[in-house]
């Protein structure tokens, strides 16, 4: 079974619900993380490929402006030879790049932005498959503390507390430079009478 069709589906999903309408939610469980892991793996990709088109565009820009300089010292070099006809081509040259140049600028833009909406929509997958993956944890570990009673004929604890979950989960190093920041704003902000 097929639980997203779509990346925000992954985003916006209600875990508790799709588990509660399964028959197995150990097994749908494992199904939505597989699924969001694919999910993950293809916005990662895609962010690769939005930074490399920027950085092509950022590439090509920067060898359109050395034709710029380039065909400016040729008028110069034309206008100094009294060569009038040859300065004005050397400035066309010169403006149609400065056009040219100009397009990809919004095109570069564009491409910044695309880059920066994928990476927070990666981000919102990764926080979600975290998620599913505490939900795994939870799921197996009650299934595994009410199997012990079971068999063991006792009362299950489930109620006596919270749980510690720790899952290893990537965090790429501006996402951990951002936590540290938020980190040491709440210990300053903690520190004040």
């Amino acid at each position: 079974m097929t639980y997203f069709s779509r990346l925000t589906e992954i985003v916006t999903c209600n875990l508790t619900t799709l588990l509660d309408e399964a028959e197995d939610p150990s097994v749908a469980i494992r199904e939505i993380i597989l699924e969001m892991e694919e999910g993950v793996g293809g916005a990662r990709r895609s962010c690769q490929t939005a930074a490399t088109n920027e950085h092509r565009l950022t590439t090509e820009m920067d060898a359109h402006r050395t034709q710029i300089a380039f065909w400016t010292a040729k008028a110069r070099e034309e206008l100094g030879k009294k060569n009038e006809e040859s300065a004005r081509e050397a400035l066309l040259r010169k403006r149609e790049i400065e056009d040219l140049l100009a397009a990809m600028q919004q095109q570069l833009q564009a491409a910044a932005s695309t880059r920066e909406q994928l990476q927070t929509t990666l981000r919102a997958l990764e926080a979600r498959l975290a998620d599913a993956r505490r939900k795994e944890y939870e799921l197996t570990t009650t299934t595994a503390i009410i199997d012990t009673a079971i068999l063991e004929n006792q009362p299950t604890a489930l109620g006596s507390g919270p749980r510690r979950v720790e899952l290893e989960v990537p965090v790429d190093k501006q996402r951990a430079a951002q936590i540290e920041d938020d980190l040491e704003a709440l210990r300053r902000e903690m520190q004040q009478p």
